[in-house]
């Protein structure tokens, strides 16, 4: 296999490691782009590119219609070809019609399901999600995880949105959770609350979502109007975030605000926002997607600065500024948030 170049990773746990930027895959999604189709083959040139640049993690769903089979045949080309293979996170997510009856069979049959269409042995992570807590039977099925990680289908047991108060009954039940996925941005801070020191007394790792707004964090939206129609489901969603947070007047002053801290140090304001994620206690990694070069069809980029070896954060002094000014762009977030999203806290 090649060998991708040296930069930025974190280990999850002694054997698995990922670069702190992951690709995530719901742009992939049948459905996702609302006013013309994607080009599949010049997304798969894409994630083949960087997946020889090192950023080699892309994060995707069995519900996100499409995706694995997408995933799955970049694994295989490159497999034929002797090329470095990615690592896939994908997702298990019991439709909310069934939580009540999911039994043994029906997590077995979603998880080979997986297998199949991304064509490997072993799923890297598989992100548990449950839609409504109060619906019982939540611990039994990540049992049920456990058992097919036993089996060796699964090499990492992690969830995706849960809070606090649900994560810690897993990790009591004696679940193996790695990481918890969650969003977590300069615009959204709930997982500071409790979600933050539940993960440093028990070492689950955040895998964090929304790091760059699914592209509202870019020059593009600086001093633009407040926009009626979205090019696909990320803005759709993300607009909502604004809304239920700064609203569109204090979104603008946030964009302002990061690209005076980007600009003396070379950072866009998509750097600026992903760095803001990555540094903050807890975060093995962000998210990226080609939505934060303002655009929804072509190359995906990653909107993470550099990820080569550098001086100590704490050393130089334009990390020193950047700190600083990060921490007057986390005040003024926090100064007018008022989000009504569902918490991850």
């Amino acid at each position: 296999m090649t060998q991708a170049p040296l930069m930025d990773r974190i280990h999850i746990t002694e054997d698995y490691d990922v670069p702190r930027v992951i690709n995530g895959g719901w742009q992939l999604s049948a459905g996702h782009a609302l006013e013309r189709p994607l080009d599949l083959a010049d997304a798969s040139r894409a994630f083949n590119r960087l997946i020889d640049m090192g950023f080699d993690t892309f994060d995707c769903a069995d519900i996100y219609t499409g995706v694995e089979d997408f995933f799955g045949g970049i694994i295989r080309e490159r497999r034929k070809a002797g090329l470095r293979l990615p690592q896939i996170h994908t997702k298990f997510v019991p439709d909310l019609n069934d939580l009540a009856n999911v039994t043994p069979a029906y997590v077995e049959n979603i998880i080979t399901r997986s297998l199949r269409r991304l064509g490997v042995e072993r799923l890297d992570a598989v992100q548990f999600h449950w839609w409504d807590y109060s619906v019982p039977g939540m611990v039994d099925v990540a049992g049920e995880l456990v058992r097919l990680q036993e089996k060796g289908l699964i090499r990492l047991i992690s969830t995706t949105n849960f809070n606090a108060v649900e994560l810690r009954k897993l990790i009591d039940a004696g679940i193996p959770v790695a990481t918890n996925q969650c969003q977590y941005s300069v615009l959204d801070r709930r997982p500071a609350m409790r979600l933050e020191r539940l993960c440093r007394e028990t070492g689950v790792k955040l895998l964090c979502y929304g790091t760059v707004a699914g592209g509202f964090m870019s020059e593009k939206w600086l001093g633009a109007p407040k926009p009626d129609h979205f090019e696909n489901r990320s803005l759709v969603k993300y607009a909502l975030v604004i809304e239920d947070s700064l609203r569109w007047e204090g979104f603008q002053a946030l964009l302002a605000l990061m690209k005076e801290i980007g600009d003396p140090l070379g950072l866009s304001i998509a750097n600026v926002s992903t760095l803001w994620t990555l540094s903050r206690p807890e975060v093995a990694a962000g998210s990226s997607a080609r939505e934060a070069q303002g655009t929804s069809t072509g190359t995906p980029r990653s909107s993470a600065a550099p990820c080569r070896p550098r001086p100590s954060p704490a050393s130089t002094p334009s990390s020193r500024a950047f700190r600083r000014s990060t921490a007057t762009a986390s005040t003024l977030s926090a100064s007018t948030a008022r989000s009504t999203a569902p918490s991850c806290a």
